[in-house]
């Protein structure tokens, strides 16, 4: 077995619903897998044919609750970025948790990865979204790369599972894949939501109110240490929730935002990289959360979670992925709300998201 395939058949398998999970809607719209041309539409049939598809769910991350809260900023986050969430004061927050796939009645074992999607409400009515991962790293650097890695992960209609030989192919031709790779397997699923560190993972442009503009990246750490999944967590499909649930009826969850300073040289459009570890780490503020509800009537339900939706003092950097998710999250809102729409017109019609 060659040195990129680290991980035996069944992980593999595992790994490969991770990986198409996490990034289900990453696709570029423009000609990069020539010569035929793949849009946005195009990626996300080919992930609803290699899934099927749950009419009214998101294509991906289908799995949620709805988050509200806010951030409380420090000031600190003002010395990188003029945005006006990183001023001294309170900004409301719209959040999301939920787990990768196209499946809302997935359990929650299936997948080792956690994600945290946020709305920061500016009070001059600009927002920022941003959508996390529990990985520091993405497991390929272009969306020609997903592409293909999608299609090496078409499950085998006559297992249900990826094919072994694909997937093991596709890694060994992506050494770019390795860190990924590696960090899920040292790292065992999080027992909670709440004990879960989550990083943007792409990397921004933060600039300041003297124009000077610098790259960042941003996480957020809990204030509750991390702990592994049990095993009889393993065998409740729903555990997270009811993890969440039972934590917030104690009182509000915590985590702190930190924005991490590149310095020149630091890859910005690679999101298989991480930064060298000494970087300065601005503690920017506290996000607090205070209530969960299910997504059928909670706030996050109309909320598409488009990372380039910035406020001034943030902007994209080169990284393809970005322009890539944006399309592909605006295919999938669309998708969804018009099957809500033709539900609601339905006797009992369900108008979950």
């Amino acid at each position: 077995m060659s040195q990129n395939a680290i991980c035996m058949p069944c992980r593999l398998a595992a790994i490969a619903a991770v990986v198409v999970g996490a990034a289900g809607a990453f696709a570029w719209t423009a000609g990069w897998l020539t010569p035929k041309r793949v849009n946005a539409p195009h990626i996300i049939n080919t992930f609803e044919s290699n899934y099927g598809v749950h009419a009214g769910f998101r294509r991906n991350h289908a799995k949620g609750l709805c988050l509200e809260g806010e951030f409380e900023s420090n000031g600190n986050g003002a010395r990188v970025s003029r945005a006006a969430v990183f001023a001294p004061g309170e900004t409301p927050v719209i959040g999301r948790f939920a787990i990768p796939g196209s499946n809302p009645s997935a359990p929650d074992a299936s997948t080792p990865v956690r994600s945290m999607a946020l709305l920061f409400q500016l009070k001059d009515g600009e927002q920022w979204r941003t959508g996390m991962n529990s990985t520091p790293v993405f497991v390929v650097r272009t969306p020609k790369q997903f592409y293909q890695q999608l299609v090496a992960s078409k499950p085998d209609p006559a297992t249900g599972k990826p094919d072994p030989a694909k997937l093991n192919a596709f890694f060994d031709a992506n050494p770019e894949t390795l860190p990924f790779r590696q960090w899920l397997k040292s790292h065992p699923p999080s027992s909670s939501f709440a004990n879960t560190g989550f990083y943007g993972i792409n990397a921004f442009l933060a600039t300041d109110a003297e124009d000077n503009t610098r790259a960042i990246r941003w996480q957020t750490v809990p204030e509750i240490a991390y702990a592994p999944q049990s095993a009889a967590q393993k065998n409740d499909p729903d555990f997270l929730a009811d993890d969440l649930e039972a934590r917030l009826a104690q009182g509000p969850l915590l985590w702190r935002l930190v924005l991490t300073v590149g310095q020149p040289g630091d890859p910005t459009n690679d999101a298989t990289q991480q930064w060298p570890a000494d970087r300065e780490q601005i503690d920017a503020g506290t996000l607090v959360l205070r209530r969960a509800t299910p997504q059928r009537e909670g706030a996050c339900r109309d909320v598409n979670y488009d990372p380039t939706i910035l406020p001034d003092g943030l902007k994209p950097s080169d990284d393809p992925l970005l322009a890539a998710r944006s399309a592909a999250y605006a295919v999938s809102f669309n998708r969804r709300t018009r099957e809500e729409a033709a539900q609601s017109h339905e006797p009992h019609g369900d108008t979950q998201p």
